[in-house]
This record gives C-alpha cells, sequence and structure tokens, in this order.
C-alpha cells in the first residue's frame, strides 16, 4: 500500500481496545490512548514476538497519538494490549 493508501486508511480499521489478541493484518496501528502492548506479531508467524523491536522498553506505555509501522516491508499479523487501545489500519 502507497503511504497515502494507509493515511487515509483505504481498506479500513479495527478498534482495539481489550486485551485478547487480536490477529489480523494490518499496515500499521495508530495509537489512540496511551497504551501498554503485551505482544506484537508480524508476517503470520506466531511463534516470534518482535515487540522489542519497535519499542525499546515494551513493559511501558505508548503515549496517544503514536503511529507504528512495520519494518523492512513486513505487515503486522497480531497483537495483544494490556492496556488502552489502538486502531489498526488494514492491510
Amino acid at each position: 500500500m502507497t503511504n497515502s493508501g494507509e493515511l487515509i486508511a483505504i481498506n479500513g480499521v479495527v478498534v482495539i481496545n481489550d486485551t485478547a489478541e487480536k490477529v489480523l493484518n494490518a499496515d500499521s496501528y495508530y495509537v489512540a490512548e496511551d497504551t501498554v502492548i503485551a505482544r506484537l506479531e508480524v508476517n503470520g508467524d506466531d511463534a516470534t514476538d518482535v515487540l522489542s523491536s519497535y519499542i525499546t522498553t515494551p513493559a511501558t506505555g505508548v503515549k496517544a497519538g503514536v503511529l507504528i509501522t512495520p519494518q523492512r516491508g513486513d505487515y503486522f499479523s497480531a497483537i495483544t494490549l494490556t492496556s488502552g487501545s489502538v486502531v489498526a489500519i488494514l492491510k
């Protein structure tokens, strides 16, 4: 997806605001409020948690307004929150 397609969420969004794992393919996550993320997966690999590659101190909350985008052409495939909410911008 082009950067402009991501910014206008051309494929839609899903608001994630609970602590259950949410499995879906996303181009990015917009952090809607101060949020603690427990687990982050990419490319459908459910055996590997990549959270520490995106957040230097994973147990610390990410401030509202942050846009988390995948690295190296990856896509996000699952997220689990400890608290807060994110908006998944669908792939």
